[in-house]
C-alpha cells in the first residue's frame, strides 16, 4: 500500500486532483429552474443517471442563453428555441465535424420535457404561462446500424491485450470478459457490487439498469473464471478501504463508466484495432455473435435489457451468418466454378 501511495499520491485520488470547479451558471434563474425541475423528477422516481444526462443537455442550452443575455425562463420563446435548434445544426466540433443527428435530438428532447413541466407543474416562481417548446419539431432519427463490429478474432485480440500479470491488468481482463459475456452497458458494469455476481449459478444481477429495471443475465464459464481470479488475487490488493464495488480502480475506488470505457480503449489500442467505439463494441459483439450462432432475438432483447424489440432487431441486420449460408447454397454466382472448357474451332475442311 505504501508503494501505491508513493505512486499515486493521496490514497483514493490520483496526484493532482483539483476537486470540483465552481459552477459559473448557478446564479442564473434558468439554472435554478433547472435544479427545481430535477428535484421534481427525483421525487417522481427518475434515476440519477437520467438526471445526469438531462443536466448536460440543459446546461448546454443555459450557457447558450447566457451568452445572449437570456437568464429567465419567461424570456424563452419558440423563435428562440428554433434559433437554438439551428445553432445545434450548424455547430462544428473542434475537428470540423457536425453534431450527429442523435446528439442534436438528445439536446432538444430534455428542453421539451423541461418547459412542459415549467408550464404545467412548476410552482412559483418558476411557473410560466405558455410552453414555448410544445410544437418544437425534433430532428428525424435515422435507423442506423452499429458503426463498427468486431469479429470473434478481434474480440479475442482485445481480451488478451489486458495483461493479467499485474493486479490492474487482471482487473481489466476480468472487466473485458464480463462485458463481452453479458453485453452489459458500461454504467451497469460500474454499478455492480461484490455479490451481484453469482459465480456458482453463473449469473449477474443488474440492479436498476436503463429505465431503473432490474434483470439477471447469464455469465459464461470463461468470464466467471477470470472474475474469480480477479476477486481472489487482484481486488484485495487494489482496495484501499472496505468497498462493496465489484470492480475498483488503481486507487481502490469504485470504477466509473468513463474508467471502464478507457480500459476497453487501452486494450483495443494494444490489439491494433482502429475501429471506433469502446464498451459498446463488446456489447454489439455479444449480440451479433450470439445471433450468428442461432440465438433468438427475443432472448437477446432480455440479455441486453432493451425495452423495445425494435431496438434489438437492428442487430439482426448485421448478424448475417445464416443469410450467407443460404446465399452460398442458392445463388448461382456465389461460388467460383471451374472454367468451362471452350469448344474447339470448327473443322474448316469438314465445313
Amino acid at each position: 500500500m505504501k508503494a501505491r501511495r508513493e505512486r499515486f499520491g493521496k490514497p483514493g485520488r490520483p496526484a493532482g486532483w483539483a476537486g470540483q470547479k465552481a459552477d459559473t451558471l448557478a446564479h442564473l434563474p434558468l439554472a435554478r429552474a433547472m435544479e427545481a425541475h430535477f428535484e421534481a423528477l427525483l421525487v417522481a422516481g427518475y434515476s440519477a443517471d437520467t438526471i445526469r444526462g438531462r443536466r448536460i443537455a440543459l446546461r448546454r442550452f443555459i450557457a447558450w442563453c447566457d451568452e445572449r443575455g437570456l437568464a429567465d425562463p419567461r424570456e424563452i420563446t419558440k423563435p428562440i428555441l428554433e434559433r437554438y435548434q439551428r445553432h445545434l445544426f450548424h455547430y462544428r466540433k473542434p475537428n470540423g465535424a457536425p453534431l450527429a443527428i442523435g446528439t442534436q435530438f438528445g439536446c432538444l428532447t430534455p428542453l421539451r420535457t423541461w418547459f412542459k413541466w415549467l408550464a404545467q407543474d412548476a410552482a412559483p416562481p418558476w411557473r410560466i404561462l405558455l410552453n414555448p417548446a410544445a410544437d418544437l419539431p425534433l430532428p428525424h432519427l435515422p435507423r442506423l446500424l452499429p458503426r463498427a463490429l468486431l469479429n470473434v478474432a478481434e474480440v479475442e485480440a482485445v481480451l488478451v491485450a489486458a495483461d493479467p500479470a499485474s493486479p490492474e491488468g487482471l482487473r481489466d481482463r476480468a472487466m473485458l470478459e464480463v462485458l463481452y459475456s453479458t453485453g452489459l452497458r458500461r454504467t451497469e458494469l460500474a454499478k455492480l457490487r461484490r455479490y451481484d455476481a453469482d459465480l456458482a449459478r453463473l449469473v449477474v444481477f443488474v440492479r436498476e439498469g436503463k429505465g431503473r429495471k432490474d434483470r439477471m443475465v447469464p455469465l459464461g464459464e470463461r468470464a466467471a473464471l477470470w472474475l474469480d481470479k480477479y476477486l481472489v488475487e487482484s481486488r484485495p490488493r487494489l482496495l484501499g478501504a472496505a468497498s462493496e464495488a465489484l470492480f475498483v480502480t488503481d486507487w481502490g475506488e469504485p470504477v466509473s463508466p468513463e474508467f471502464v470505457a478507457d480500459a476497453v480503449r487501452r486494450a483495443k489500442t494494444r490489439a491494433g484495432i482502429a475501429k471506433p467505439g469502446a464498451t459498446h463494441l463488446l456489447r454489439h459483439a455479444c449480440a451479433t455473435h450470439m445471433l450468428d450462432n442461432g440465438a433468438d432475438v427475443r432472448h437477446i432483447q432480455v440479455l441486453l435489457g432493451h425495452a423495445s424489440l425494435a431496438t434489438t432487431e437492428r442487430y439482426t441486420h448485421v448478424a448475417i451468418a445464416k443469410l450467407q449460408q443460404v446465399h452460398a447454397k442458392t445463388h448461382p454466382a456465389a461460388r467460383v466454378s471451374p472454367l468451362v472448357t471452350p469448344l474447339p474451332p470448327p473443322d474448316e475442311e469438314g465445313g
